[in-house]
């Protein structure tokens, strides 16, 4: 068994995903713990220059036509064998819905320990999880032989796992890809909503601290004065209280504004994932223990309500309103 730390490379229809650049700076802090070098793992096909930025020591690059677009099925017999082969210290996929369905199949596949939901590491390589929807902390030691290991986004900034110098490309013979259970055969793009988000400046969202969806009209005029649109994270959208094309998180959009305004959000992995491109986050949340403030640039300890309106009606004074 070496010491090396494999991260997977996440990416979609030709763009990698930020959740790789974050893994490439845990690994990268990881290995000054333990020793070993930081591995890339890149699978697609005539996806080689995907590789341009990536802050690693080396890059393993398979190609072959059945993981030209993700498929767990393909990923994972693919994975199996180098794993296998190479015996890494640690493994890093994303904890996004293509990073666990990936880690979740390997550990059953290989039989190797899973850490879950890992946020960070320590100087002398202990892993930080989230737990509780991030309320709570749990530290621990790496599990032996090979730990898989998804990450969530917060503990390092993107810009952290990239290089301006490419690592080195080995090519790895990929293993036969027949009988695969499942395959590609298209994306069905979402019907155009009234806003795209994804492409807003200013985003004011709304989380359960909203109360109810009367409440919902606080963040709206706030938006307005303001210029800016409003969005919702999961249990919102559940509710029927705004319409799905304003969901934001793991299974609505990511999005990278300039401001996001966070009110009443606590700030779980899943929408976590879906803001940290964001220009600077602003958390507003009564729990001081809210993750959400883990990856804000500003945030204040307090009830919504004692601020909306109050920030509102000085926006208006403030443009002449």
């Amino acid at each position: 068994m070496s010491q090396d730390i494999f991260v997977v490379v996440e990416h979609l229809r030709g763009q990698v995903a930020d959740i790789s650049y974050v893994m490439l700076a845990a690994a990268r802090e990881l290995s000054k713990g333990i020793g070993g070098n930081v591995v890339a793992v890149l699978l697609g096909h005539k996806a080689e220059g995907l590789a341009g930025s990536m802050a690693a020591d080396q890059l393993f690059y398979l190609d072959h036509p059945a993981l030209a677009e993700f498929t767990s099925d393909a990923y994972q017999k693919a994975l199996a064998g180098l794993i296998g082969e190479k015996q890494p210290r640690a493994v890093f996929f994303g904890s996004t819905s293509i990073g666990s369905d990936i880690a979740g199949g390997l550990s059953i596949k290989l039989g190797l320990p899973l850490v879950s939901s890992c946020l960070k590491f320590t100087a002398e390589g202990k892993f930080v999880s989230q737990i509780c929807g991030g309320k709570i902390m749990a530290e621990g030691d790496l599990p032996s032989p090979t730990a898989l290991v998804t990450m969530v986004p917060g503990g390092y900034k993107p810009e952290q796992g990239q290089s301006a110098q490419p690592p080195a490309v080995a090519q790895v013979e990929v293993p036969a890809l027949e009988s695969l259970r499942v395959a590609l055969t298209g994306y069905i793009e979402p019907e155009a909503g009234d806003v795209d988000i994804a492409k807003e400046p200013l985003l004011i969202s709304v989380g359960r601290g909203i109360q109810n969806k009367d409440n919902i009209v606080l963040a709206e005029e706030l938006a307005a004065a303001i210029g800016g649109v409003v969005t919702g994270s999961r249990p919102i959208i559940d509710q029927g209280w705004l319409p799905t094309t304003r969901l934001v998180g793991k299974s609505g959009k990511h999005v990278k504004p300039k401001i996001y305004l966070a009110l009443g959000i606590s700030g779980a992995p899943e929408h976590a994932e879906a803001i940290t491109d964001a220009g600077a986050i602003i958390a507003v949340n009564t729990d001081p223990a809210a993750p959400i403030f883990n990856i804000a640039k500003y945030g204040v300890e307090m009830d919504l309500f004692d601020l909306v309106e109050v920030l509102t009606a000085q926006v208006r004074v403030a443009k002449g309103g």
